[in-house]
């Protein structure tokens, strides 16, 4: 177990943790979140004895060996797998002892160098690498690619292979997703899920969080709290917290107003009973979540472009690629105002190039690229944050975009943004990744955009930027065409998918869950590569799991089918009241009596309305799960 007893930690002059009591139990999964500069990265090097607490005590099992993943990695040239095996400390040294007892010729020294390699599984340690690497999206040809010959993104991948590759009784994991697409994260999840030890990981999505996290430890206000259940289930909890305070309360209750309008706009849109009632049960979360984030330092909104055109863009059976290379053929693709796309494919099918074709940074081999008169163009990439001007100020790079408006109005603007006071007026050089990603999103923003196109918008964003983030593109007017690895943003902002794979792009029916399995299928070896390795006993005790989990499905159907119609009579029932309600001689005095019963009648079906929706949706949600553990 680890204890932190009375910690306190001081960075510099500022106080990270004070009089910090927690215990982690072995073998749980924790989530650790906070603001930037809470302490959560300070927490891991505290862990791993890079850093020493000012008072109090930290206790962590001396015969724990630590993984971690490292932030950077220097150019090498030792090969993508052989770097990765370097994780396994313990079998490098076996190895060495090896090399070294047949230097000397000492026959009894190899004999137990070669049972200590036997005994670390060196035999199988390669594959093992290279099941690692595939998962994580190195192609076979790149696994024995030196590193320098990869970018850093790719590189911070290797640290995270090496870190799986590690041995551990505890795995520290600092944003592990940052720079994986939809796939490797998909297949990180199923790893880390089978990982015996004890993690800790820091990331912002949170579907990646309500995945792999059984609990969550939340840092603010030089605290550690730490609360049962995944990402989910923690912002439920905070917000009951926040909702007994008054003044919360009342921000609450605006913002809820605020979330209600978000929702009925997409209930107005939905062409199925099923969808009108998927967006309901998003409104009783948003509900009960919504305390949890109205501390928040990130507001802001979309405002409305002043002209649109009619189509906005449309690609004509246009290939599309590099140097005449064609990566995509035939891409018939037409953007009107209010669609909302995401694009969904494995990593290097064409995404991001199919979004530079529609910006106009490359141009099309073959086709037409048609752009509407009054298309006013917002473009997210990760590339554009280096094109900011390092030694302008936040304010100044507005001021540059609309010289004529003012400071005031300038300030109002990024103080959405979280940049107030000196923090507007300062040169971006020193500013980190998330916050020079939050002025090229705001500059986006100010620009009122009727056509937005976005590439993996929230890298480097932390949780309340990105629940920022979701809550303004749920308003947005325009139209809406984004990648993104995360889920939840996906889920919550767009209402079509089109698929970009094996040289094509088309409209994809299914939604993510669907996504999911067809990679499952796609590279089914990649993705349960752990499961096969399980022992016997193992795999049939899964086998008699599944089993059990399909008994649970039929029972679960019937009992929504059977409230369902339940539902659809109350709902008759509600609107016979209302049109009896309608009549004006009801409301005369003398049917005093009669209207005070048909209200009373209305009231007790709308309650009774209500109980068999919220029993739905909880039906609903356990079937869901169940499918989802069955991978139907």
């Amino acid at each position: 177990m680890i204890t932190l007893s009375h910690i306190s930690l001081r960075r510099g002059s500022q106080l990270l943790l004070d009089d910090t009591s927690l215990h982690i139990l072995p073998g749980r999964r924790i989530g650790v979140i906070g603001q930037n500069g809470t302490g959560k990265s300070s927490l891991f090097a505290m862990l791993r004895g890079e850093l020493h607490a000012d008072a109090g005590e930290l206790s962590v099992p001396a015969q724990w060996r630590i993984a971690h993943m490292a932030q950077e990695v220097a150019a090498s040239d030792r090969s993508a797998v052989d770097y990765v095996l370097d994780g396994d400390v313990r079998l490098r040294e076996a190895e060495a002892a090896i090399a070294a007892a047949q230097a000397r010729g000492d026959d009894a020294a190899q004999a137990r160098a070669w049972a200590d390699y036997e005994a670390l599984h060196g035999y199988t340690a390669r594959s093992r690498a290279e099941q690692l690497l595939h998962g994580l999206g190195f192609s076979q040809s790149q696994v024995d690619t030196p590193v320098s010959d990869f970018s850093g993104g790719w590189r911070i991948r290797l640290n995270l292979a090496q870190a799986l590759m590690c041995p551990s009784e505890l795995m520290l994991l600092d944003e592990p997703t940052n720079h994986l697409d939809l796939d490797a994260i998909l297949w990180l999840e199923q790893w880390l899920k089978q990982y015996p030890g004890t993690l800790l990981l820091i990331s912002h999505d949170r579907d990646f969080l309500d995945a792999v996290a059984d609990e969550m430890i939340h840092l603010e206000h030089c605290k550690a709290t730490l609360y049962r259940g995944n990402y989910s289930a923690f912002e439920v909890q905070r917000a009951a917290r926040l909702a007994e305070q008054q003044a919360t309360f009342e921000k609450q209750q605006r913002r809820v107003l605020e979330i209600q309008q978000f929702v009925n706009r997409f209930r107005a849109k939905a062409s199925k009973a099923r969808q009108a009632q998927s967006r309901l049960k998003e409104l009783e979360r948003m509900e009960k979540i919504a305390p949890a984030h109205i501390d928040s330092p990130f507001h802001f909104v979309f405002q409305p472009a002043q002209k649109s055109s009619n189509p906005l863009m449309d690609l004509r059976h246009v290939d599309i690629g590099y140097d005449g290379a064609t990566i995509l053929k035939k891409v018939d693709l037409c953007l009107r105002p209010g669609m909302r796309i995401g694009l969904l494919g494995p990593n290097g099918a064409g995404k991001s190039t199919l979004v530079k074709t529609l910006v106009g940074e490359l141009p099309v081999i073959k086709g037409e690229r048609i752009v509407g008169e009054n298309v006013k163009l917002g473009y997210f990439a990760q590339h554009q944050l280096d094109a900011l001007d390092m030694q302008a100020s936040a304010l100044l790079h507005i001021q540059r975009l609309s010289p004529r408006a003012t400071e005031q109005e300038i300030r109002d603007f990024l103080g959405g943004f979280n940049f107030h006071g000196d923090k507007a007026l300062e040169p971006i050089a020193p500013f980190s990744g998330g916050e020079k990603a939050r002025l090229a999103l705001a500059m986006v923003v100010w620009n009122r955009p009727n056509l937005l196109l976005m590439d993996e918008p929230t890298n480097h964003l932390d949780l309340e930027m990105r629940h920022a983030l979701t809550i303004a593109l749920q308003a947005y007017e325009g139209a809406l065409l984004v990648i993104s690895h995360d889920r939840h943003l996906l889920r919550n902002t767009v209402d079509e998918f089109v698929l970009v794979a094996n040289g094509c792009a088309e409209p994809y029916q299914g939604g993510l869950e669907e996504y999911h399995r067809w990679l499952k299928n796609r590279d089914e070896p990649a993705v349960a590569h752990t499961l096969e390795s399980a022992p016997a006993h193992d795999r049939r005790a899964q086998r008699q799991q599944s089993a059990a989990l399909r008994q649970q499905l039929s029972p679960l159907r019937k009992r929504i089918e059977k409230l369902e119609q339940q539902l659809e009579k109350l709902a008759q029932q509600l609107a016979d009241h209302e049109a009896r309600l309608a009549d004006a001689g009801l409301y005369e005095p003398e049917r005093k009596q009669e209207l005070q019963q048909l209200l009373q009648q209305q009231g007790d079906c709308q309650k009774q309305v209500d109980a068999i929706e919220r029993e739905w949706m909880t039906a609903v949600e356990s079937l869901e799960q169940l499918q989802a553990e069955l991978g139907l």
